[in-house]
């Protein structure tokens, strides 16, 4: 059999966009729900979103998500005044959206202490202590008891 050449293709890797993190001066927050921790970092800016160096629609896919995170922007119309970095971690999804609107609150409260008033309204302020109950002893799990067998 007679050789053929091989053609190498080269594929070039493309590049990922390196989120750019702001600097200066920032305001700190940091928001929990359930096991999730988020951090915040507000800064002057156009309302750029980034979570774990990531924009916040590749971080988050589901639109309900991405309106629970920007709803302390939304009531308070800074939507486009803040430039914001976030790292969480722990817990899924739901409670990292959670523990993000919570930071986000604490943290425009502290750029502009004339939010306190429509953002504890709203309930944004208040930490949401539903957790997962403990498993006790003797059960499977926190409530659920063992099947009972009469024979």
């Amino acid at each position: 059999m007679p050789r053929t050449k091989k053609t190498v293709k080269t594929v070039e890797a493309k590049e990922q966009p390196k989120h750019a993190t702001p600097g200066g001066k920032y305001f700190y927050a940091k928001g929990k729900r359930k096991t999730s921790v988020a951090t915040i970092r507000l800064y002057k800016g156009t309302g750029i979103i980034s979570i774990n160096n990531k924009p916040i629609n590749e971080f988050f896919n589901v639109k309900t998500l991405i309106g629970l995170v920007k709803s302390p922007l939304k009531l308070t119309g800074t939507d486009a005044k803040y430039d914001i970095t976030i790292k969480t971690e722990g817990g899924g999804i739901n409670s990292q959206a959670g523990a993000i609107r919570h930071a986000l609150a604490r943290a425009l409260v502290e750029a502009d202490p004339l939010n306190k008033h429509t953002i504890k309204v709203a309930g944004m302020l208040t930490r949401d202590p539903r957790s997962k109950e403990r498993k006790k002893f003797g059960l499977k799990r926190a409530r659920r008891a063992p099947q009972f067998s009469k024979r």
